[in-house]
């Protein structure tokens, strides 16, 4: 075993080895250091632009249209498609017991409400005026990206239709729940996966009270009315007194997809209308 003094001689003798260098000590200034990571910093932004301006190959121009493409006909084919569905399907009713088909008009209520929610669209971010509606776009692509948010607006209007029921007490009770909701909605802070979770669970809400609820008090309509209080005096009492409209339960089937493609159509809407 060494001991440690002949161990620290050994060190000694090993650094004695070593080349040794001459030189002088140059100082620099803060600023002139700073000056050389700007110079690098342009020296690399323009290298970057210039990458940028290289002519791309034929496989990324493929690529680059078909996703163009893609994202066109999700924007003006795919989207009108399903906001017009829901604007077709938020007014039909079917009639008890003869089934025949109804078309219910929107109340003004629902255009309100409908361009509350449109402002609330805009404010959480799902979509972007600048994405949408710019000078760099072409007239007909500006005049495209307003019809389909017209689309969208219209869908609005019919999802409260479907949802609110049609007339009596009951109306005015689900006009004040939604007009307060999305009231508060315009000033609490949103994204796009808040809004969507809050207004899911908002129409979800809606439609079970009016087409499990609500729907469940009125009576189906009888041969005779002294008939119809003998059997289900009940029922009667409550379409009476909410004055509840008497539908087919093929009318709730109907509302239900409405309301799953409403929800599609929000979350497959993007932000801009150009592909990032």
């Amino acid at each position: 075993m060494k001991t440690e003094e002949e161990q620290t001689i050994k060190k000694v003798e090993e650094i004695d080895f070593l080349p040794v260098i001459d030189g002088e000590l140059v100082e620099t200034s803060p600023v002139e250091i700073d000056a050389v990571d700007e110079e690098l910093t342009i020296v690399s932004a323009k290298n970057k632009v210039i990458e940028d301006r290289r002519p791309k190959t034929e496989d990324q121009t493929k690529i680059q249209n078909s996703k163009s493409k893609i994202l066109d006909q999700k924007i003006y084919l795919l989207l009108p498609f399903i906001f017009l569905t829901v604007t077709l399907l938020g007014g039909l009713r079917l009639s008890s017991p003869a089934g025949d088909v109804i078309f219910w008009r929107p109340a003004l209520f629902c255009l309100i409400s409908a361009a509350i929610l449109m402002v609330l669209f805009f404010r959480a971010g799902l979509i972007s005026v600048e994405g949408w509606f710019s000078e760099d776009f072409t007239a007909l692509k500006n005049i495209a990206n307003g019809a389909v948010l017209t689309t969208l607006f219209a869908a609005s209007a019919q999802i409260f239709n479907a949802l609110l029921p049609e007339q009596g007490l009951p109306f005015w009770v689900f006009a004040f729940c939604f007009f307060w909701t999305l009231w508060n909605n315009l000033f609490a802070d949103f994204d796009v996966k808040k809004l969507l979770r809050s207004l899911g669970a908002l129409f979800g809400l809606a439609f079970v009270v009016k087409y499990l609820i609500l729907a469940n008090l009125a009576a189906p309509a009888s041969e005779s009315w002294l008939q119809g209080i003998w059997q289900n005096t009940t029922k009667e009492a409550f379409t009476w007194l909410l004055d509840l409209p008497r539908f087919s339960a093929g009318t709730g089937y109907i509302q239900f997809f409405t309301v799953v493609f409403y929800l599609l159509g929000l979350f497959l809407f993007p932000n801009s209308s150009e592909k990032k």
